[in-house]
């Protein structure tokens, strides 16, 4: 006999489970406890989804991310994990959410109806309602965890003390499967592939998941066929490759507008949600490959789809085409000297605010530096919303899977945090920094003090440059700007010292000549697994590069 929070702890443990992120009160916790399940407490419950979130994310569902947060039918605990909670389903991010269920027959002490709320932010939600069951929920838990779009998974357990007999349903660890589309399809793809003029690849965060950047590279390099990522999908594709369109900026735009073929790989080729958008439409032959048959003909007219995994269908693509070219592959159609150019067009943009030693220091000046001491093929780099996303996302070059990580579709601001946490303790020996700026870092102060206390070896940089306004003046208009974007700036509260006080390796940095050896000494800090902070004192400064948001040509 077993009770329901000991074989959660035991079924979490054979399933791989490393940790569990946590916020104190779900009564699964003393169970995890006593099984030597390592905890990682935060501050809210919001983090503590957000930690297990990034590590989902970072690893790309090939470890999951565990929380328990408190619930029960005082849903305070619930309510501040709301927000977790939604960025996760909107991202389609696999993480397990444990929390204490509503006892049955108690919902009518509370005003906010929980289990409705969370059904409407997880892939699935499972309701213990017999301890006996408890296998039978967490095997379809994992399940849904594994396979299909990803997504959240919420177990709610209204007894954790409830007894049951583990032997009468032995668990077993779930697998993951995946399908692939008929030869049918993938040879009528290669057909439209090849009477196109112009194609390009636009990939999504679905090649991250099924693993396939392996094999999307070598699809793009025997095709000649450019790729562009959505937001989320940066560095599913080396952005130093000749064949390489980035994910946003001028020549990003040009290469969409001048397009006749967009084969999709993993999108769900949503605009709006820090991807491009796909002017003129209807004049452009539009191949979906997805997983997810909710993505055809979603909102743009598709030509033909190949519904299944991103790495078994690319590497089906590739063999087809070769056996059609006599393993010698296409030609090029968009020349490399035509992506040179459009890039060239780019960097002019670029290269004075990225090389300028003007004071305050220019926020692009931090971006470059960082280029320069990071070893970006064994290094992570995430971001906030706002000015820290936009001009990062343009000018950051990413050169692997999940190397720049952060803003999906609703990220929650300070998300930066825990998702360089997660990064680092899923990867301890690469780098990991997150980029802030006067908002993220007002959300994440509280939680500062658990990479010191956990000793999480990260640095975050703050673009501080007094107010949240990192757009430059006048960008929001009337009713935000110079009205309400003042905070105390770094001419009032040093939050070095702040932060040097809580326990960080911390620095303020006023001269450009120092970023890099700033940098380097907090990354040599965070070797001895100390966090590092670094405010950089910086002008609001423009941002370049726009998504394209026309979805239909006139």
């Amino acid at each position: 006999m077993i009770d329901v929070g000991t074989g959660i702890a035991k079924i979490l443990k054979a399933e791989g489970i490393e940790w569990v992120s946590t916020f104190p009160v779900c009564k699964v916790n003393n169970a995890l406890g006593k099984e030597n399940v390592p905890m990682i407490m935060m501050r809210d419950d919001r983090y503590a989804i957000a930690l297990a979130d990034g590590f989902s994310r970072v690893t790309s569902g090939k470890r999951i991310g565990v929380c328990t947060v408190q619930g029960g039918v005082n849903a305070a605990g619930l309510q501040v994990a709301y927000a977790g909670l939604a960025q996760a389903y909107e991202d389609n991010s696999p993480v397990l959410c444990i929390t204490d269920g509503v006892p049955i027959g108690n919902s009518e002490n509370s005003e906010f109806d929980i289990t409705n709320s969370l059904k409407s932010v997880s892939k699935w939600y499972g309701y213990i309602d017999k301890p006996e069951r408890t296998p039978e929920f967490m095997r379809k838990a994992f399940s849904m965890l594994r396979n299909g779009k990803p997504g959240p998974v919420i177990i709610a357990v209204p007894d954790a003390s409830a007894i049951y007999d583990e032997s009468l349903d032995i668990y077993e660890t779930v697998k993951t499967w995946k399908s692939r589309p008929s030869q049918e399809d993938v040879q009528e793809a290669i057909e439209l592939i090849s009477q196109s003029k112009k194609p390009i690849i636009y990939a999504g965060e679905g090649v991250l998941y099924s693993d396939a950047p392996a094999e999307l590279l070598e699809f793009a390099e025997i095709s000649n066929i450019p790729v562009i990522t959505t937001l989320k999908a940066k560095g599913a594709f080396p952005e130093n490759h000749k064949l390489s369109l980035g994910v946003r900026g001028k020549h990003t735009s040009h290469f969409i507008n001048e397009s006749d073929l967009i084969l999709s790989i993993g999108s769900s080729l949503s605009p709006g949600r820090f991807s491009h958008a796909i002017p003129n439409s209807m004049n452009k032959k539009i191949i979906v490959l997805n997983i997810n048959e909710d993505h055809i003909n979603k909102l743009y007219k598709t030509s033909h789809a190949l519904v299944g995994d991103a790495k078994l269908a690319l590497s089906e693509l590739t063999k087809e085409l070769k056996n059609l070219t006599s393993g010698k592959g296409f030609n090029e159609k968009i020349t490399i000297s035509e992506i040179n150019k459009q890039k060239e067009l780019d960097k002019k943009i670029y290269e004075k605010p990225m090389s300028t030693s003007d004071k305050p220091i220019n926020p692009y000046r931090v971006y470059n530096d960082m280029m320069n001491v990071l070893d970006r093929k064994n290094s992570f780099v995430t971001h906030e919303s706002g000015n820290t996303r936009d001009q990062l996302s343009t000018v950051y070059e990413t050169l692997i899977p999940r190397g720049f990580l952060g803003w999906g579709n609703v990220s929650s601001l300070g998300f930066s945090l825990p998702a360089a946490m997660a990064a680092k303790i899923a990867f301890p020996k690469r780098d990991s920094i997150a980029v802030t700026g006067e908002a993220g870092l007002g959300y994440m102060l509280g939680n500062l003090e658990v990479p010191v206390r956990e000793n999480i070896g990260i640095t975050i940089v703050h673009i501080s440059n007094g107010g949240f306004s990192g757009y430059g003046p006048g960008f929001w208009g009337d009713g935000h700007d110079p009205y309400t974007h003042e905070v105390q700036g770094y001419d009032v509260v040093d939050m070095s010292k702040v932060l040097s006080d809580m326990g960080l390796y911390s620095e303020r940095i006023e001269e450009p000549e120092e970023i890099i050896p700033a940098l380097e000494r907090a990354l040599e800090a965070n070797k001895s697994g100390r966090p590092a902070y670094l405010e950089f004192i910086c002008i609001q400064y423009p941002v370049y590069g726009d998504w394209l948001s026309s979805s239909h040509g006139e």
